[in-house]
């Protein structure tokens, strides 16, 4: 496809730089971190009982090899994601276990699916972050059957995931160009309001849609926080500029904010997310 028109979008400098960079490298702890989040998805394709399976914002793979496990020789999951990094490791993580799924390198927004190709559409925390979200999921509604199925997992908001911005509140004083989260903007947190995600897939074609909370019990090794604090999200981004004295200051001041979630030789915190259905 062209990426052209993408040159200016922040989201494709993001997940084709350091963002998608950083996903790679933490891709294991990641795959374990939102290991139920994944469950849930692999059990909705199976109460679905698709055969033609698209994962959107597929990153480095996890759920699309899962789902490609379930079907068997009975069906294909295909996984779709804007960063090269990322779909690279996929394929990557696909050869190695000789699987059948197949992965590419696409902006769904516009990306030419051809029409009536898949009877189910998936996303774990993926569907977040386009430009355009009538656009591409308009898009999505093209590209599957008449009476495809999509399930999605989205962030609610951020007042009810304290966990995810703990470390930016305990760093702004530290780091002052911690970009600001601005709601509505393609980000983790674009799809808070139910309300307008319901707009946007009445707007996009889909029909009934059934936007329900859900909640996730999350765990990492304690021995994994700094890593993840350091590398993701929007401290781990621009802790990457920054020099050696505020990076060892802004470490110990994040790791003692998250004291409330160690448990033991763990950390723990639920995800309170959207589980998003339409036909």
């Amino acid at each position: 496809m062209d990426f052209a028109h993408q040159a200016n979008s922040e989201q494709t400098v993001l997940w084709n730089g350091r963002g998608g960079r950083a996903w790679v490298d933490q891709q294991a702890l990641l795959d374990q971190l939102f290991k139920p989040l994944e469950d849930r998805l692999v059990e909705e394709v199976r109460a679905a009982q698709g055969q033609r399976v698209l994962d959107v914002g597929c990153g480095t793979g996890s759920i699309t090899l899962a789902v490609a496990r379930l079907l068997g020789a009975r069906g294909h999951c295909t996984g779709a994601d804007i960063s090269q990094p990322m779909i690279s490791l996929a394929k990557t993580r696909a050869r190695q276990e000789a699987s059948p799924a197949g992965f590419i390198r696409a902006d769904v927004q516009t990306h030419a699916f051809e029409p009536d190709s898949f009877d189910t559409v998936i996303s774990r925390i993926g569907v977040m972050f386009f430009d355009n979200p009538v656009v591409a999921f308009a898009n999505l509604r093209r590209a599957g059957t008449d009476t495809a199925q999509l399930r999605c997992i989205a962030w609610r908001s951020p007042a009810e995931n304290p966990f995810m911005t703990t470390a930016e509140r305990a760093a702004a004083p530290l780091l002052p160009h911690i970009p600001p989260r601005r709601p509505d903007a393609p980000g983790q947190f674009a799809f808070a309001d139910r309300d307008r995600v319901l707009t946007i897939l009445q707007k996009s074609g889909w029909a009934g849609i059934d936007i329900q909370p859900v909640d996730f019990e999350c765990a990492m090794p304690e021995k994994e926080l700094l890593g993840y604090v350091t590398r993701l999200g929007p401290v781990g981004l621009v802790l990457e500029d920054a020099d050696e004295g505020t990076r060892r200051h802004v470490i110990e001041t994040v790791r003692a904010a998250f004291d409330p979630y160690v448990r033991g030789i763990e950390i723990r915190f639920t995800a309170a997310c959207w589980m998003i259905g339409a036909s």
